[in-house]
């Protein structure tokens, strides 16, 4: 077991890369924009990418020059905005509307249509994405699983209808996290199906009263729009801008709502106040993922702020302690009643999973090991 020597992120992580010094490949990435990228000409090769996309919007008599994947939040309003106001593209925004969207969820979204795009908003069946949320719960204890293949597949079936030449997504896990899987460290975001969540493929879910067609918003044909001469590109490989804090500050000027300032972060396991606005089920999937792994997110934030410079190692192992891997009974209640399961059944699928860093005391609670809670030191 070990924690990187710049910020706080453990080797626990699937698919994490270290380096001989013990430095995590989202730190190493972090150097390399500091030093070795060049941004001017990062930033001229977009906007080459951009005008192509133009022309051949025109081509295909298309309405739209870009389509992007919104939830509403600081990423995807700092990407709608970029793409319009920088690149001066025509962007069709692409909903893919969450299970129970939350009040603050529902306003931010509105607030990115009111900032002057045309959206639409995807929302698979209900009753199928209740299904196999449930399944992931007991197969993986990821529910939220299953709703990234809707998310990301979105606005890549739009681009499809639409004839859309260009697709802008926002981070690349690859260099957002420091993990090592066939996405790569480069622009192309028609990889995307490569990332570690999706990996596994949505034929997966095929059976069990569940057929393929039912799963139609759930996947896309990257083949089949390279064959198009679609584009897919990570903003977080052109803009220098781009970085967590960055991206919310941006977006609070711009409009989006946050959590209040009396907002508990012990009720959601973070600090950050910019994060997981859209549905509960991310506090819940989030202290699945400390269960697992030993780390939730306020670790993920922490070393966001930290390589942002906006904390120092110090303070984000303060936060880690003091918030992470917290989650307020009414979150897990609500998770219950939507699939129609117990709290004690819950604990008991939960406990079922429980990483090696985990040990029961005297009392027969859970505690961490004493070498992984050392190794944070």
């Amino acid at each position: 077991m070990k924690v990187c020597k710049k910020c706080v992120q453990p080797n626990t992580r699937p698919n994490i890369y270290f380096n001989e010094e013990g430095v995590c490949g989202a730190c190493l990435y972090q150097e390399e924009t500091e030093k070795n990228i060049d941004w001017g000409k990062r930033e001229k090769e977009l906007k080459k990418i951009a005008e192509e996309a133009k022309e051949k919007a025109k081509e295909n008599n298309s309405n739209y020059d870009c389509v992007i994947g919104v939830s509403g939040g600081k990423d995807s309003t700092f990407q709608a905005l970029y793409a319009r106001d920088k690149l001066g593209l025509r962007a069709l925004l692409v909903n893919g509307e969450p299970e129970g969207i939350t009040e603050i969820g529902a306003k931010n979204i509105e607030n990115l249509k009111n900032l002057g795009f045309d959206t639409i908003s995807l929302r698979p069946n209900p009753k199928i994405m209740k299904k196999l949320i449930k399944r992931d719960f007991y197969k993986y204890l990821n529910p939220v699983k299953i709703t990234e293949y809707s998310l990301w597949a979105s606005a890549y079936i739009m681009a499809g209808v639409f004839n859309i030449p260009l697709i802008i997504q926002g981070e690349n896990d690859c260099l957002t996290l420091g993990v090592r899987n066939k996405q790569g460290l480069g622009d192309d975001a028609l990889l995307v199906t490569e990332q570690d969540t999706l990996a596994s493929g949505w034929k997966e879910y095929v059976g069990d009263g569940v057929e393929e067609k039912d799963l139609f918003l759930f996947h896309f044909d990257s083949d089949q729009l390279r064959e198009k001469e679609v584009r897919a590109v990570w903003l977080q490989y052109y803009a220098k801008e781009w970085s967590q804090s960055n991206n919310a500050s941006f977006s609070i000027s711009n409009g989006l709502t946050v959590r209040p300032p009396g907002f508990n972060p012990e009720d959601i396991g973070t600090h950050a106040n910019y994060a997981a606005l859209d549905s509960d089920l991310v506090q819940v999937n989030q202290m699945l993922k400390y269960i697992k792994f030993g780390f939730g997110q306020c670790v993920d934030h922490a070393c966001y702020e930290i390589r942002d410079g906006k904390i120092t190692r110090e303070k984000g192992l303060e936060l880690v302690w003091r918030y992470d891997g917290k989650c307020h009974i009414r979150y897990i209640k609500k998770f219950c009643d939507y699939i129609s399961i117990t709290i004690d059944e819950f604990w008991r699928v939960v406990n079922s999973f429980r990483g090696p860093m985990w040990r029961q005391d005297e009392k027969n609670e859970w505690v961490l090991k004493d070498d992984f809670v050392a190794s944070f030191k």
